[in-house]
């Protein structure tokens, strides 16, 4: 590979995004041309019984002549998306520390820990 090949590979600018178990990586790249381009890479950790883990990687390429339509579509469906189910994020109430409050007429907030679980073997 030519020192030229090497120089395109080459990141222009970067950024990093940490969310929970998933990692994005904005990067920018410079085409043989010496045109700029996006790449959006999701890497997911995967964690095995074992201890030991893997990673695995899904990667876009967004050219300048698509920023304006990709742009215009991620807004519209993350405005739907909000528009429909608002900004709370549904998938916490299935992690196992998750405690629902509830709120009263009286403004009393109760949460479910005061909840007793009741196995009727034990009735």
């Amino acid at each position: 590979m030519s020192e030229r090949d090497l120089i395109d590979q080459e990141e222009i600018h970067s950024k990093v995004l940490r969310a929970g178990r998933r990692t994005y990586f904005f990067d920018v790249r410079s085409t043989k041309a010496g045109d700029y381009y996006l790449t959006i890479t999701e890497s997911k950790k995967f964690t095995h019984d074992d201890g030991s883990f893997h990673y695995k990687k899904h990667k876009i390429y967004l050219y300048k002549e698509d920023f304006v339509a990709f742009k215009e579509n991620v807004e519209e469906m993350m405005e739907f998306i909000v528009d429909e189910k608002g900004t709370e994020v549904i998938s916490e109430r299935h992690q196992r520390d998750f405690k629902k409050e509830e709120h009263h007429q009286n403004g009393e907030v109760k949460s479910e820990e005061n909840f007793t679980d009741v196995d009727f073997d034990d009735i």
